[in-house]
């Protein structure tokens, strides 16, 4: 705040209106000139500015963001304060207070954007450094009407992301994903940072998703809609060969929202409900038995086993017996939320906010089984609360305490609860709890199943957190902490697996690796963390901002109720329980000191430029899956694994024999940290244009990684058996070990180039390219052994399995300029294309005698690897060639098909009486109909290798085929 001199202002009131709820807020500025209004609630304001001996300043429309700092410079004019200069604001273009790198996805995309199933999260990845992921991720994989539970961005892990609702975190942690996506009608809008977060931030490393959620008003509004998908307006799928016809597919959204005040200018309320029916046949594409084939069978598991398999009904181009079809999988979903906020006094007020969800779906094909009859049900349901109360002590000084929490409770069902006895298969498991998940050829054929159900978990996590605000001289300081506490409870009882070479190796019943954990799996798990942190954001000069932050948290080990963690001691190659003085399961994670550092400078001083720079030091808390595995260890279960020759009649006794398989963890394990550090620079341009452009890098360090520390050295494994005086199991042979450690790393380089025109003039457009390169050891967090030999980790150091090279997006609406009549005004279209490239394949052999570990070995390659792009053969398989020791080919080499779709809708809105509007809308995803592939098969010698059997992603969801969404909403 400066005079026309520009000398600072003291002791100047500004005073903030927010228009909807006519709520008021003050500040004043310190002897620095200096104001800040920090934790106000998203909205529009009206700002006015009174200092004696000046003109009243005001600021009719000034629009406050979540998760944003917003400058707002003055300079006041000497004169009598009844004497008012009034001034429009625009909506901020450039950042010139913050170096953290952010994308806001404002109320208007949220709800008016084309969004195939209604995914808020959708949105998040056409930020910049975010992609659209492959099917083989695991949280980013989507579930049909529901949406992914995670996104890759920046090049990070998909864990590394924290979703925030009203500060409140939504992650669970047992795999670090969202909970559940909230229903975008209860969305105000949000903000993803996913470079150099600010020192408030714990948790995760990668990215923050900060969502506001929507208000009650000063008056009282409404609406009802229904969205409406059948396959009668839909283009089948690529893959359906054997019909013009697409499988049954019809999925309702309905629900609707009122909000409104309870006491006037001081209570508000927002409640809102959004269902989902959506009644489906998903597309299955797989090998299956010829007439040949079912003629040779002489074993007796295999000719009952086979009675399950369909009769094919398509032969592809390499003469290869195939069953096109489908199985049902309907879905059902309801989510109701409620928001409220309460003015105590001038210096209190409350906002509360609460969520269920309750979900049930039928997955006939999600873990990989390619037939119908087999998969799994899922029924869950979810809560989330938040309630925040903001103290105002001063003008300058203000704090925002928060307390939530996340909840859910869910079950996954075989569904063939089928009886392995009844089959001739001896696996250990006389119950009807499902078959074993039989995986034929690399998975072209799988059934049963699936291996890890049935199982079930129920979790809780608890927030307390506090944020102390303040203003002194030039800078603006922040200091806090918060308080985490995560409990998880978990019961599974696995059906196992059996995997068979080749189609000639089932029919013979001759598996090549079998692996089961007999007994029930269960645990109760806590974890909590602490963190404390101050944050300065230091104007060292009106043209320079400085943001020094320093952030603590100590991540604590978890521990077991009942002590039943298990883990294997490599120094006396004993089986030891922990909780009677044995010490923690791992190390104390309690030296995580983060700095965050950054500037802002804006060179040519009138606001339209902004260089920026930074470098912070993140943390990741560890997930609690990363233990979960100990609690199946002896005596309480037993895990066994076999690799070699072995058929359905002898599987226990073999496994019992020689593979009992133990999960472990890395006493020495370390939570995973990046490394984030960017240089950018923003510009306005003329057409209220901000244009980014600016590069992004980063290294992870100690990322969680899975080996086999008893892997075979030349056929002999290095831990052949429980050593003798180990009060477990003494003198038990030992198979595989699987020991979860912290041994990954990572690194992303990155060019990001983004343009936004804020609405003006009924247009808004957002643009975005990025140029990036993801390298690393493994990609998931949560997957098993994948690396060829776990004696040399550097060895499959290569993409990223997201590795995305290239991707452009582009997004718009536009309010038509249509005048006159109801009927010819009103007319609004909107747009989002995006593109990618290719994300890697890593090709491997079902050789599991090197290792001990099938479909890890990579094949030696004899030739230049030839992309030929056809769905018959995406890439030339000539030149892979399996061997019987560790390949010459490297991972990730190969990359499958790139990504490309364009979402349109056009809508009509009528105003039929006043405050009363009915809105029309067409939908239409995957507007030109292009088949986005799914991955190449990736097994040598499979049938499937180098073919493509499916698109990215099922029928109904993004690129799958062309699908029309009808829909009306109802607006009061």
């Amino acid at each position: 705040m400066t005079d026309p001199s520009n000398r600072a202002v003291s002791r100047a009131q500004i005073l903030l209106w927010n228009l909807a709820t006519l709520v008021e807020a003050s500040v004043t500025t310190n002897s620095e000139g200096v104001y800040e209004a920090p934790a106000l609630p998203v909205g529009t304001y009206r700002m006015q500015v009174k200092a004696t001996g000046f003109r009243m300043y005001t600021v009719e429309r000034l629009t406050m963001d979540v998760a944003r700092i917003l400058v707002q410079d003055v300079q006041l004019e000497i004169g009598d304060i009844s004497q008012e200069i009034t001034v429009t604001s625009r909506a901020a273009l450039i950042d010139r207070a913050t170096t953290s790198v952010g994308h806001i996805i404002e109320g208007r995309t949220v709800q008016e954007a084309p969004l195939n199933g209604r995914y808020f999260l959708d949105l998040a990845i056409l930020a910049p450094g975010s992609i659209t992921a492959s099917r083989n991720g695991f949280s980013t994989t989507l579930s049909r009407g529901l949406g992914a539970l995670a996104i890759n961005t920046a090049g990070n892990r998909e864990e590394t992301v924290n979703y925030l609702v009203n500060g409140i975190t939504l992650n669970n942690l047992v795999f670090s994903s969202i909970e559940f996506q909230p229903s975008i009608s209860t969305v105000q809008e949000f903000r993803m940072d996913n470079s150099t977060m600010s020192a408030g931030y714990g948790q995760s490393s990668g990215a923050v998703v900060n969502v506001a959620t929507r208000s009650g008003s000063s008056q009282f509004h409404g609406e009802l809609f229904e969205f409406l998908r059948n396959d009668v307006l839909d283009a089948r799928n690529f893959f359906n060969l054997t019909s013009r016809e697409p499988p049954t597919f019809e999925r309702n959204q309905f629900g609707g929202t009122f909000g409104g005040p309870i006491i006037r200018s001081k209570t508000f309320f927002f409640f809102s409900y959004e269902g989902l029916r959506q009644l489906q046949n998903l597309s299955l594409n797989s090998v299956v038995l010829s007439d040949a084939n079912r003629a040779s069978i002489a074993d007796a598991a295999v000719a009952k086993l086979a009675a399950l398999i369909p009769r094919p009904n398509f032969i592809d181009s390499s003469g290869t017996p195939r069953f096109i079809g489908s199985a049902p999988g309907p879905v059902d979903n309801d989510q109701w939320g409620l928001d409220i906020s309460h003015i105590l006094t001038a210096s209190d007020r409350l906002h509360g906010y609460y969520s269920f969800n309750l979900s049930k779906s039928v997955e006939p094909n999600y873990f990989g089984n390619t037939i119908p009859g087999f998969g799994h049900t899922y029924l869950i349901h979810r809560q989330f609360f938040s309630l925040n109360e903001t103290h105002t002590f001063s003008p300058n000084l203000i704090n925002e305490a928060r307390f939530g929490f996340n909840r859910q409770f869910g079950s996954n069902t075989p569904n063939a609860q089928l009886n392995p006895a009844d089959f001739g298969i001896r696996n250990g498991i006389t119950q009807s709890t499902g078959l074993p998940q039989i995986d034929i050829a690399g998975g072209a054929l799988n059934f049963g199943g699936p291996s890890n159900f049935p199982s079930g978990r129920g979790d809780t996590t608890f927030v307390a957190g506090d944020t102390l605000s303040g203003v002194y001289g030039r800078h603006s300081l922040k200091i806090g902490g918060e308080y985490r506490q995560f409990l998880n409870n978990n019961f599974r009882m696995a059906s196992g697996s059996f995997g068979f070479p080749s189609v000639a190796a089932f029919l013979a019943g001759t598996a090549n690796s079998f692996s089961v954990t007999l007994g029930n799996q269960s645990s109760s798990i806590a974890e909590g963390a602490l963190g404390f942190f101050v944050q300065d954001n230091f104007r060292w000069r009106p043209d320079l901002t400085l943001e020094l932050g320093l952030r603590y948290d100590w991540n604590m080990t978890p521990r077991e109720r009942y002590g039943r963690f298990i883990v294997f001691d490599p120094a006396s190659s004993s089986l030891v329980r922990l909780g009677s003085g044995a010490g923690p399961i791992y190390q104390q994670n309690n030296k995580n000191v983060q700095p965050r550092l950054g500037f802002a400078w804006d060179p040519f001083k009138n606001g339209k430029t902004s260089v920026r720079g930074a470098y912070g030091i993140l943390v990741d808390q560890p997930m609690t899956s990363v233990v979960t595995g100990t609690a199946g260890n002896p005596p309480l279960a037993t895990p066994l694994t076999y690799t070699g020759s072995i058929t359905f009649e002898d599987a226990i006794g073999l496994a019992r024999a020689t593979g009992l398989a133990p999960a472990t963890v890395d006493k020495n394990f370390t939570n995973a940290y990046l490394q984030s550090w960017n240089f950018n620079v923003q510009r306005e341009l003329p057409g209220a244009i901000a244009l980014m452009a600016g590069y992004f890098g980063s290294k992870g360090t100690h990322l969680i990684l899975r080996r086999n520390v008893n892997q075979p050295i030349d056929g002999v494994r290095p831990f052949p058996a429980v050593s003798p005086s180990s009060t477990i199991l003494p003198g038990t042979p030992l198979g595989n070990i699987t020991q979860v450690e912290s041994t990954g790393n990572s690194s992303y380089n990155a060019l990001w180039i983004s343009a936004v025109r804020p609405v003006a003039r009924g247009l808004q457009v957002n643009a975005s390219y990025t140029w990036s390169k993801s390298i690393d050891y493994n990609s998931l967090s949560s997957q098993g052994i994948v690396v060829q030999n776990s004696y040399d980790l550097r060895g499959d150091r290569g993409p990223s399995s997201f590795d995305t090279r290239q991707r452009i997006v582009v997004r718009g609406i536009y309010d038509l300029p249509f005048g006159g009549n109801r009927f010819l005004k009103g007319w609004q279209i909107a747009g989002i294309f995006q593109a990618q490239t290719g994300n890697p394949v890593n090709i491997v052999t079902t050789n599991s005698t090197v290792t001990g570990v099938a479909n890890t070995l990579r094949p030696d390659v004899t030739g230049s690897i030839a992309i030929l792009g056809a769905v018959d053969r995406w890439f030339d398989t000539a030149v892979f060639a399996p061997v019987t020791r560790f390949g010459s080919l490297g991972r990730n080499v190969v990359v499958g098909p790139g990504f490309n779709n364009t979402d349109f809708s056009i809508t009509k809105g009528t105003d039929v009486v006043d405050r009363l509007r009915i809105e029309f809308r067409a939908e239409v995803f995957d507007l030109f109909n292009h088949a986005n592939l799914g991955q190449p098969g990736s097994v040598v010698g499979s049938p499937a290798f180098g073919r493509i059997v499916n698109t990215r992603f099922p029928t109904g969801e993004s690129g799958s085929s062309r699908q029309v969404q009808l829909g009306v909403k109802l607006i009061f």
